[in-house]
């Protein structure tokens, strides 16, 4: 009776964990896709006319929304708050899927632990943890964004305005995704168990849930940075590019061949970075 009410427990749990992680991932793509559709369907203002002239004339959340895209066009320092937001809700919305192994195996254990009265720090400990790794990501991607359009590399639509860049960053993707590094982080990601016995196993204070949680979304930061860079290539507001990556990221960490997956998207980023590359010093060259 015991055993049977004990996973009646966790399979309540498990269903509780799971919606609310969908939740987080569904709410997240909303907040990218009104945002997409925003910057797309008449929320610009003319062509010539500054963002202060664009007359309110009982329309103020309508000019709100026209200045708030014309910062992202255009960011300046001073707008780096709203930049980490972007990329704080789109990490969310690209990364919580295939975090959810890991979430929901710590939340198993978090349970059983509290059944035999020893309680263990609640869940968001950890996910506030690997949460705040993809954080600190977020403000370095919004830092490199600044640089970039200031550098004119980026289009205010936030894609690569450079085809050398382009290139650039689609072969150094490719090599990462056949480097060690790849390899060490991604077998991190891709097996929780393992993972939790190499790092001490779980602990039940907060503080030390917190730790975990943020040593895990580092791994994943570690594996997955150069994909996120490919934002810049693909469009960081492109609606499909955002929905590949994601679904890339997923298949490396889910997938039984996902590091075979990861490799096969090694060589064709190298071999699209070859081929810009090529096109453009043949350009140069004639």
């Amino acid at each position: 009776m015991t055993a049977i009410s004990l996973e009646s427990v966790l399979r309540r749990d498990r269903t509780v964990v799971a919606a609310a992680l969908a939740a987080i991932a569904v709410l997240s793509w909303i907040y990218i896709v009104l945002l997409v559709w925003q910057m797309g369907h008449g929320t610009t203002a003319p062509a010539g006319m500054a963002v202060s002239a664009v007359p309110s004339d009982g329309t103020d959340v309508q000019h709100m929304v026209i200045a708030g895209i014309a910062m992202l066009a255009t960011p300046q320092l001073t707008d780096l708050p709203v930049l980490v937001l972007l990329w704080s809700v789109l990490m969310i919305g690209m990364m919580t899927p295939s975090a959810a192994p890991m979430i929901l195996l710590y939340n198993r254990v978090a349970r059983q632990a509290a059944v035999r009265g020893r309680p263990f720090a609640a869940t968001s400990w950890f996910v506030g943890g690997y949460l705040l790794a993809w954080l600190g990501f977020a403000i370095v991607a919004s830092l490199a964004q600044i640089w970039l359009q200031r550098q004119a590399l980026l289009t205010p639509a936030m894609d690569s305005a450079s085809r050398l860049f382009s290139a650039f960053v689609l072969l150094a993707a490719g090599l990462f995704q056949w480097g060690p590094l790849k390899d060490a982080c991604l077998a991190e990601c891709r097996m929780p168990l393992r993972f939790i016995q190499r790092h001490g196993g779980l602990r039940p204070q907060a503080r030390q849930s917190l730790r975990l949680g943020f040593l895990h979304g580092s791994y994943c930061v570690a594996s997955c940075w150069a994909l996120m860079a490919l934002l810049f290539v693909g469009g960081v507001m492109n609606l499909l590019w955002i929905a590949a990556l994601s679904i890339l990221v997923l298949l490396e960490k889910m997938m039984p061949l996902g590091r075979d997956i990861a490799r096969l998207s090694g060589l064709v980023l190298f071999a699209a970075g070859c081929w810009i590359l090529f096109r453009e010093l043949a350009v140069a060259a004639s």
